[in-house]
């Protein structure tokens, strides 16, 4: 059976595009079987494999400028007894860069420190930027590196915005967004968490287009 979407998919192309739509409408590997009459382990192939194309597509994405909010948050277990700092315990650090009104981009990393975050504004924000964090240290030196237009909100000292343009409200509700949505997993493989992650990401970016055409168009031009 001849299938675009899937070259290696014994589904027909009709079963595989309900499937699709599952999946735009945010259904689990679960639902999307006992609706499907398609066995759980295969839905699971393909939805991962669906990630993986969504992944590669956000790879692709060049440096853009304008202004940008930057922050780190953490995913995962909750915090083991006796650690403290950032990321302490089995937490995942994930760093976000918002580029207002436009799309957000996430990446999982070691540490939160200068060194790792600025190697990814470098490489997604333009130097002309303006970027606006919180007070963490990790951001301290983007001045020096060229970003002139960088602006702070301590919350250490209480400050949540300053006037209407200094503040990072932005990239924290996509991590609420995100937090929420994955929640409904019950628990994420750390094998997989960093698709699931790049697949809330991509859903945030295209709140406002039709996900099941784009999906379908995304494996015509590049199938599984």
């Amino acid at each position: 059976m001849k299938n675009r979407y899937c070259k290696s998919s014994k589904l027909s192309e009709a079963k595989f595009r309900f499937i699709i739509k599952c999946f735009a409408l945010d259904l689990t590997a679960t639902q999307t079987s006992e609706i499907s009459g398609v066995s759980r382990n295969s839905i699971n192939l393909l939805f991962s494999a669906i990630r993986r194309r969504i992944a590669e597509n956000s790879k692709l994405e060049s440096p853009l400028s304008g202004e940008f909010e930057a922050d780190e948050s953490y995913f995962g277990a909750t915090r083991v007894k006796g650690k403290r700092g950032r990321g302490a315990g089995k937490k995942k650090i994930v760093f976000g860069l918002l580029k207002r009104s436009v799309n957000v981009y996430v990446q999982v990393v070691p540490n939160a420190k200068a060194v790792t975050l600025q190697a990814i504004i470098l490489g997604r924000a333009d130097i002309e930027s303006v970027i606006y964090t919180d007070g963490w240290g990790g951001y301290d030196g983007l001045v020096a590196l060229g970003y002139e237009k960088h602006f702070r909100v301590e919350h250490g000292k209480g400050e949540f915005s300053k006037g209407c343009a200094n503040h990072i409200n932005g990239i924290e509700s996509f991590w609420s967004y995100a937090k929420h949505r994955l929640a409904k997993f019950k628990g994420v493989s750390s094998d997989t968490f960093e698709l699931h992650l790049r697949e809330t990401e991509f859903r945030c970016n295209n709140r406002n287009t039709d996900l099941y055409k784009l999906l379908l168009k995304m494996l015509r031009n590049n199938p599984l």
